[in-house]
Parts: structure tokens; sequence; C-alpha cells
């Protein structure tokens, strides 16, 4: 049995009574990661020595009263686009190749101060524009539930990671669906928090409106463990949210007698796969033995996400990678003729056909004759689509649905396809537009492979959603399967 199926309480207990050390989690990690990644191929850098290192000054704290946190000691991979200091931060890009950051993202300070060991960073698609981990310039991961089919993406690095027992958990990004739809591919739970609720200084920015860092966790448990650690306001991003960061652990109390469910029947219809969709309703089945009540409601504007999505995303990509020029920092190009030669070959040559791809329809988006055609319409979309959840919200707990249309595609399928690839984030992608947290959690396997339940909650209202998914998971057993690597 392997230290990471212990339940996180059952890891400090045992911590603390001395049975074990940091450094056994910490070697635990490394073997599994030496028995199981060259199949997986989840992480793109390790650092061992610095966490071998430092796992041993937290076996001197062993007992004493600094070492009472539940996170101490326990191993967590990093998404490759938070930067880390003096660890390579690639955003699984040529172009970022040779970049070791200064300092530390803010989520990564705060788990520095929580004392939990980061184990290395974890594979994405480049600069986390993607659905698959296809997009990697370095290596595609595999599912561990099957290695002949796709992660996700774009965080599916730090997804196969955790659902193959290398990492305790790890955290994500989430842009349009990057934390959850990997979520639900490989099994595990995953939760994109409220816009603003946790900070993005230090997060490589893809589209700034949208991006979001969360926890992929074995179970909703962690989840919350994880998410208190990294909450809470920060002054060094403009868009963090100044509130009270609740005891998210005390929502986890396994009732849900008496709360609303709204079904929308978008989220149900065509395109959905017919046994996904028959898992998701055997997964509401299990809410009203709880006492919850389904109704089924209408996200209107839902039709219109995937391309309000597109075109917002591209165009806020196109704004934040203008700074990737061959000139401050990342990979240059050799020998050019003048500064525009630099500028075209180092980004002809560093960024990938995805990037490149969603450059050229942002700034096409944005040029002049097309903004009000194209971006300013799309503004007008998104707020739409916010105000469909504000209004169903008036009403209802929760929004459930599942997170992907299918479980994960086979490696190689899809990636001659970029608009069928889009297409496998209709259901997630609403949620970032809207700015609302929204988690996924397994709710049922077909062929073998895991099928992921979405629950969206109202803005700052994760303690809910975590009430909710928890109580399904108290219910059932899909998040206790593992994958057989071995």
């Amino acid at each position: 049995m392997s230290l990471f199926d212990l339940k996180l309480q059952e890891i400090h207990n045992r911590l603390k009574a001395k049975e074990i050390t940091v450094s056994d989690l910490v070697s635990e990690s490394y073997g599994r990661i030496g028995q199981v990644d060259g199949k997986v191929k989840a992480f793109l850098t390790l650092d061992e020595e610095n966490a071998r290192a430092a796992a041993k000054l937290l076996d001197e704290k062993l007992g004493l009263s600094d070492s009472n946190g539940l996170l101490f000691g326990l191993p967590i991979g990093i998404k490759d686009n938070i930067v880390t200091e003096g660890v390579t931060t690639t955003c699984a890009s040529q172009f970022l190749r040779n970049f070791n950051p200064v300092y530390d993202a803010t989520v990564v300070t705060k788990l520095k101060e929580a004392q939990a060991v980061s184990i290395g960073k974890l594979n994405m698609d480049e600069f986390a524009m993607g659905g698959s981990n296809e997009n990697s310039s370095f290596h595609t991961t595999y599912n561990p539930w099957n290695l002949e089919h796709v992660p996700g993406g774009s965080s599916g690095g730090s997804a196969a990671a955790v659902a193959a027992g290398e990492v305790y958990f790890s955290l994500g990004s989430d842009t349009g669906g990057s934390i959850r739809q990997p979520a639900a591919y490989c099994g595990i739970v995953g939760l994109k928090p409220t816009y603003g609720l946790v900070s993005r200084f230090g997060l490589v920015a893809f589209a700034s409106s949208l991006d979001q860092i969360g926890p992929l966790t074995k179970n909703v448990e962690d989840s919350a463990y994880l998410l208190q650690a990294i909450a809470g306001y920060d002054p060094k991003d403009s868009t963090s949210a100044k509130v009270d960061i609740p005891d998210y652990l005390s929502a986890l109390s396994g009732d849900v007698k008496g709360l609303r469910i709204a079904l929308p029947k978008e989220y149900m219809g065509e395109g959905i796969d017919p046994q996904v969709r028959e898992a998701v309703q055997s997964a509401l089945k299990v809410f009203e033995g709880l006492g919850a009540v389904v109704e089924e409601v209408s996200l209107p504007h839902s039709e219109y996400a995937v391309a309000t999505y597109y075109l917002l995303a591209s165009s806020e990509a196109s704004s934040n990678l203008a700074r990737f020029d061959g000139v401050r920092y990342g990979v240059r190009a050799e020998n050019p003729r003048n500064l525009l030669e630099l500028y075209h070959k180092s980004r002809s040559e560093g960024f990938g056909p995805e990037v490149k791809r969603r450059i050229m329809l942002g700034t096409y988006a944005l040029s002049s004759g097309y903004y009000d055609a194209y971006y300013l319409k799309a503004q007008k979309v998104r707020t739409l689509i916010k105000q469909d959840f504000d209004n169903v919200f008036e009403k209802y707990d929760v929004i459930i649905g599942p997170t992907a249309p299918t479980t994960a595609f086979k490696v190689g399928s899809q990636v001659d396809n970029p608009l069928t690839m889009y297409l496998n984030d209709i259901m997630t992608i609403p949620v970032n537009l809207a700015g609302v947290p929204a988690i996924s959690i397994p709710c049922g396997f077909v062929e073998g492979l895991p099928v992921g339940l979405q629950i969206i909650g109202k803005a700052l209202d994760e303690s809910t959603i975590l009430r909710v998914a928890h109580a399904f998971e108290q219910n059932t057993d899909f998040h206790k399967q593992r994958p057989a690597l071995d």
C-alpha cells in the first residue's frame, strides 16, 4: 500500500507520531515517479535535490508545534506555468526552455509557508493553450487509466500525476476548463475557484480575465485543505478579491437536504455521449436520495460560449504574449540582421502551432475595423452568459451537469481538428466567462475511462460546491478507484 493511499489526516497523525518522516513521503513520490512516469510522462522538471533537502529540514521539526499544519511535508507538483524561484518554468514552450525565475508565485510562497514540498514542474499544453496535453513542445502526457488516451488539458500533467500516485496533490490553472476537464478525464477532483479568490501573481498569463489557479486532488476533503492554503487577498495581484476566507473544511457536513439543484437542458442535449449522460443522471438520483431537489433550467446563451471564449481568450493571449520577443527573457534567435527580424525569428522558432493560431486569431479580432464586430460583441455576449448564471442562482444553490461531453479521447485522434478539440470545453467555458467557481468530481466510468460531474456555484461560494461534492463522495466510491499502471 502506498503512503499516498492514506487520507491526509492519517498521514498527518503518522508524522506527528514519528511513525513516518517527510523524507519517507518524498521518497515515496520519487520512487513512484521512477516506476511509472516513463509511461505517463507527467513531469517536465524534477527538483529532487531541493525537495530532499527541504524534507530533511522538515524532519527536524517533527513533533514540534510548527509541524501542525495539515499540508506539512506533503509532496506536491506544480504546473509549469506557475513560476518557481530557481526552477525552470517553461510553460511547455521552447520559447521559455531556458527561463529560470528569480521569484516565486504567490501560491508557491503560500505552499512553502504551509511547509508542503514541491517535487517538480508538470507538463501542460504550451502556454496553457489546448485540451489534451498534445500541444506541449516537449512531450505528450498520457492518461493513467489508458495510456492510449489523452489526460486532458491544459493541466494534463497536473491531473495525470495525481491519478498515477506520483504526488499527493498538484496545482493547475483553469482558463476555460483546464483544471476540471483533465480532472474528469483522469478520475480525480479538480476545483476552479471564483475569479480573484486565488492570486494570479506569478502565473504566466494566457487570458488575464479568465485564468485562475486551483487544486487537483484525490478527494474533496484534500481539495478543501489545499484551497484553504492558497486562497486569500494578494496586493501583488490587481484582480485579487478582498474577502474573508471561510473555513472550507467546516462546510463538509455531508448534508444536502433541501438543496436546490439546477440541471441545464443545454448541458444534457445533443453532443453529450449517451453513457456520460446516463452517469450524470445516476449521480442526480444520488442527490435526490439525499433529499436534494433537482429541476431542469435553461442557460440560453450557452450555445455562444465557445465562440465568445475563443475570441476573448485569443485576444488576451495576443496581448499577453507580445512580451515574448527574444529581447528580455526566453530564447533569442541567432544572428538576426535587425530588430524586426529578431522579433520575427524568435517568435517563429519559439512558439508552437496552436499558440501561433491563437495569436493570429486574437490579433485579427483586435485589429482596426474588426474590433467592434468581434471583440466588443464577444464582451457583450459574455455579459449575457453571466446574467444567465445570475438568473438561475436566484432560485437554485448549484448547477450540475457533465464536466465534458465525452470521456478522454485517443491520443492523436483530434489533434488535427482544432474546432473539434475546442468543443470539448463546451461545458466548462461558461463558468470562466461568468467568473464563478466549479468543481469536477468522478461520477462513473465508460469502458474503463472516468466520467466527470461538474458542480457550479455562486461567486465566492466554494463552501457550497465543496459540501455538495463531498456529500456525493460520501455516498459513492468512484473517487476510491485507482488506475492499474503497475
